[in-house]
């Protein structure tokens, strides 16, 4: 699975929209769906918000893992 693909999934899995997370990452619905679809790159701060907003790892969030960890503060 890639990222982007794993980013959507989690997000689904949680209820959230793409709105909810864009505004997390202070982007519009369809900023955040220019991500999702490979039309914009993750940025690495965009990372770190989402790492902890979830509370999973960089490693699961980008598909290096397939098992979820909390990300560690």
């Amino acid at each position: 699975m890639n990222y982007r693909e794993r980013l959507r999934s989690v997000r689904e899995d949680l209820d959230l929209t793409q709105s909810q997370i864009g505004a997390i990452l202070k982007k519009s619905q369809q900023g955040y769906n220019h991500i999702e679809t490979g039309r914009a790159e993750l940025k690495i701060d965009d990372l770190v918000l989402l790492c902890k907003y979830y509370n999973l790892s960089a490693d699961y969030l980008i598909g290096l893992i397939d098992i979820p960890i909390s990300y560690k503060r």
